[in-house]
């Protein structure tokens, strides 16, 4: 099986204002909401098939994998509720 049948869909939204990687073939391109500030906050969203839906319902399990090229990591936030986006 393909790794992209089990991969989240990447959601484009309205307030997408940038997209990470969309000319480089070999990543997904990451429509994305960013705002300037202190935290320098990025945005974006995933939909996940029913199948993983009720993988998480049952195991309440999300794996989250960072990609740092051996650089500090960033803090991240995974959450269900959309955040603020102004």
């Amino acid at each position: 099986m393909k790794i992209e049948n089990q991969l989240p869909q990447i959601i484009n939204f309205p307030e997408v204002n940038m997209t990470y990687a969309k000319d480089q073939p070999e990543y997904r391109p990451l429509p994305c909401f960013t705002k300037k500030g202190p935290f320098g906050e990025l945005t974006c969203c995933w939909k996940f098939s029913l199948r993983d839906r009720l993988k998480i319902l049952f195991t309440g399990v999300i794996w989250h994998t960072i990609l740092t090229f051996n650089q500090p990591l960033q803090p991240q936030l995974i959450q269900t509720d959309k955040p603020e986006m102004k």
